[in-house]
């Protein structure tokens, strides 16, 4: 009788549930849980869903790993004081070198560009002094450029990432002296 495209309700695949759709869709609580759930299962760091009713989205801080120079590994080796020593001795120039910079860090999974555009200048290079709000690089993530800002003051004096190269989340872009 009556036309099944016309009716307001929708069925659910996975459920078989049929739930009444409205002009302003949202989630409760359980649904917002269950999302969060499979997001975690599946071991995303970020999650967004976005129509024309609702947005969504979810992220997770992560750890990111502390690198360290190779000669760091010698004291946890059964090894004579000595040779701890000269290992100590041999590494502090690596790890000073990184250990009072602030590192800027990528802030989603994407490609690292150090301009604007391939035929503009870079935003800054080493030696660069930036404030909070200088924009450092674009990392592109799904075909939306996301400028990075420094966010905090300081002179930028390491770059860690090539241009045009792919970034993790978490991963150091920029060491800042400041």
């Amino acid at each position: 009788m009556g036309d099944p495209g016309a009716s307001a309700e929708a069925k659910d695949k996975s459920t078989g549930k049929v739930a009444k759709q409205s002009s302003e869709a949202s989630l409760n609580l359980d649904e917002i849980r269950e999302l969060a759930e499979l997001v975690n299962e599946h071991g995303f760091t970020d999650f967004e869903f976005e129509n024309e009713n609702i947005r969504v989205r979810l992220s997770k801080q992560v750890n990111t790993p502390v690198y360290a120079a190779p000669q760091m590994a010698a004291p946890a080796q059964a090894a004579p004081a000595v040779s701890t020593t000269s290992a100590n001795d041999s590494a502090p120039a690596a790890v000073d070198e990184d250990a009072g910079l602030h590192k800027i860090t990528s802030p989603i999974v994407g490609t690292f560009y150090r301009s604007p555009a391939p035929d503009k200048p870079s935003y800054v290079s080493e030696g660069t002094v930036v404030s909070p709000e200088s924009v450092v690089c674009i990392v592109e993530a799904m075909k939306l450029m996301n400028e990075i800002q420094a966010e905090t003051s300081g002179e930028i004096v390491k770059i860690y990432v090539e241009n045009g190269a792919p970034v993790e989340y978490g991963q150091p872009l920029f060491g800042i002296r400041k």
